[in-house]
């Protein structure tokens, strides 16, 4: 470590970033993409129709069904349409005696056992046969359970490369002394001088959302990372801190009794509505449907909530009586769910959302310049030796396959979901495979020959890639640019339309990196200078000779 406490910092905030900078890298993408996945979800299956009706008929379309589909089940869920999400996703829980043992060897399908699920069109109240797909949500929980990984062990990693970040944050902070002059200063065309200046613009554009974010994500599994606390105070019973830390309503497990008809869906919406003074439901959920003792757990939508909890209610669904309501919680609970609902950024109309969307996509490229900034910093004193040490080259090639490679594998990951049989079995995983084959050949590809001209090929080949998700929309869906921006749908021609803006960034950055020539050191300079001064002496030598 350098002495000095700056230079100490300095040290710090360098390998702290570079350890962990390629698993941020994708963790950041994933999370920033995250941001739009309910949008990403509807564009990934284009079957979902536009909702053009009330969360009221919705329900009772939803409960019509459920009848129908559904007359045994002790409880069912519904998740009610909104202007981001137009289909009704219900849930339902048959009763033990209704399973069926599994068949040796045979895999059990979703709906075939103790539970059932399935996505409705609110305008009609018939099933829709959407693709399979995890949609938007895949990058929601890769960019913090990692996929391949037990989740147990992901979500370590994640916290351990979160606090990385936090440290890298901090030491940055004060490394740099003038940090508003780096916030104004960019030089292009010089060197390591222009990195620098890129990585320190990036950094201190959305530094107050890069800090927010990171130590968000932190507290957003703090139970996790510290649990001692509640097993001291819960030694016996650690479900219980959660269900009254977080006010949750009790659960019901007590049985069917008797029959009756319970209330009209929108009466005891409109109660919750009223109790909430005008704010909107997102869902419900209906124990024991057809019963005499059936209740019904109303929630309300996120809305303009910074806390990601929500306020439910509980009513006999029957007589209409409240029964409950979800109790306050303490202050710390409270701060939690603030920065956890800060972390999601559920709350966000569309201005907000975008500006979250686009301070996110900063931290890539404050994570993306970080990395590179070191192999760039390290390339002169390996040249004077002649040899490319092992070091520079692995950075080198993680550098390329992350950085242009994990570009690749998002696009592939959109191809796929539109070039797979619609009716495939286990498609969804099947499309989260051609994410990760596709970013394990760019990886292949990089650690094979880690050299500058990859980096343009991999760029051009993602951005052709993302060129041509909406030509490949066109030819295998009506939900294209033709249709979209003729009807207003904004949702699916705003994701085609960002598709090619990616295309065209990444294409331009491949451009510059084929034309890009490393700039000379100033050692460099000073003997090339010379030789021109040696030359032009030369040549005015042999001129007078020739004179002569």
């Amino acid at each position: 470590m350098k002495n000095g406490f700056r230079q100490s910092m300095a040290w710090l905030h360098t390998w702290t970033g570079l350890l962990v900078g390629w698993l941020l890298l994708l963790i950041f993408m994933a999370g920033t993409a995250s941001y739009y996945r309910e949008e990403i979800s509807r564009w990934m299956r284009p079957e979902l129709p536009r909702s053009s009706v009330s969360a009221d008929v919705a329900a009772e379309r939803a409960l019509t069904f459920l009848q129908h589909k559904a007359p045994q089940a002790e409880s069912w869920n519904v998740t009610l349409p909104d202007p981001r999400n137009p289909a009704m996703r219900m849930f339902w829980r048959n009763p033990e005696s209704m399973v069926k043992p599994p068949v040796e060897g045979e895999r059990r399908r979703r709906g075939g056992g103790r539970f059932g699920d399935a996505t409705v069109d609110p305008n009609t109240g018939e099933e829709i046969a959407a693709r399979e797909t995890r949609g938007g949500d895949f990058f929601y929980r890769l960019h913090f359970d990692l996929h391949y990984i037990p989740v147990y062990w992901a979500r370590y990693l994640v916290g351990f490369c979160a606090m990385f970040m936090l440290v890298a944050i901090i030491t940055g902070v004060i490394t740099h002394k003038k940090i508003f002059k780096d916030f104004f200063t960019f030089r292009p065309e010089k060197g390591l001088r222009s990195w620098l200046d890129f990585h320190n613009v990036s950094a201190v554009m959305a530094l107050p959302y890069h800090a927010m974010i990171t130590y968000t994500g932190i507290v957003t599994l703090m139970f996790m990372y510290l649990p001692w606390g509640v097993s001291v105070a819960y030694p016996k019973d650690e479900e219980a801190f959660f269900s009254e830390a977080f006010a949750r309503l009790a659960d019901i497990d007590t049985p069917t009794e008797g029959t009756a008809t319970a209330l009209p869906i929108q009466q005891l919406l409109d109660a919750a509505r009223a109790e909430w003074k005008g704010a909107q439901v997102s869902g419900f959920t209906l124990y024991h449907p057809g019963g005499a003792n059936a209740v019904i757990d109303v929630y309300q939508r996120d809305g303009k909530r910074l806390s990601v909890d929500t306020p439910s209610l509980r009513y006999d669904a029957v007589s209409g009586a409240l029964i409950e309501a979800s109790p306050l919680s303490g202050g710390a609970t409270q701060t939690r769910g603030v920065m956890y609902g800060l972390h999601l950024a559920r709350f966000a109309d569309w201005g907000l959302r975008a500006l979250f969307f686009v301070s996110g996509l900063i931290g890539c490229l404050m994570v993306a310049s970080g990395v590179v900034l070191w192999a760039v910093k390290e390339r002169p004193k390996h040249a004077k030796s002649g040899k490319i040490g092992f070091g520079l080259r692995l950075v080198d090639a993680l550098n390329i396959g992350a950085v242009a490679g994990l570009p690749i594998a998002f696009a592939a990951y959109f191809w796929g979901n539109r070039l797979l049989p619609v009716q495939m079995a286990e498609r969804a995983d099947t499309e989260v495979n051609v994410f990760f084959y596709a970013w394990a050949a760019a990886l292949l590809a990089a650690f094979i020959w880690p050299k500058r001209l990859m980096w343009a090929w991999q760029l051009y080949l993602g951005a052709a890639m993302f060129l041509l998700i909406p030509v490949i929309n066109a030819l295998t869906t009506h939900a294209h640019l033709g249709v979209t921006l003729r009807t207003g749908d904004w949702v699916l021609a705003g994701f085609d339309l960002m598709m090619l803006a990616f295309g065209a960034v990444l294409a331009y950055c491949a451009l510059r990196m084929q034309r890009w020539q490393p700039a000379l050191s100033a050692a460099e300079k000073k003997k090339r200078q010379a030789a021109a001064v040696a030359a032009a002496k030369a040549q005015e030598s042999a001129n007078v000779e020739a004179n002569a």
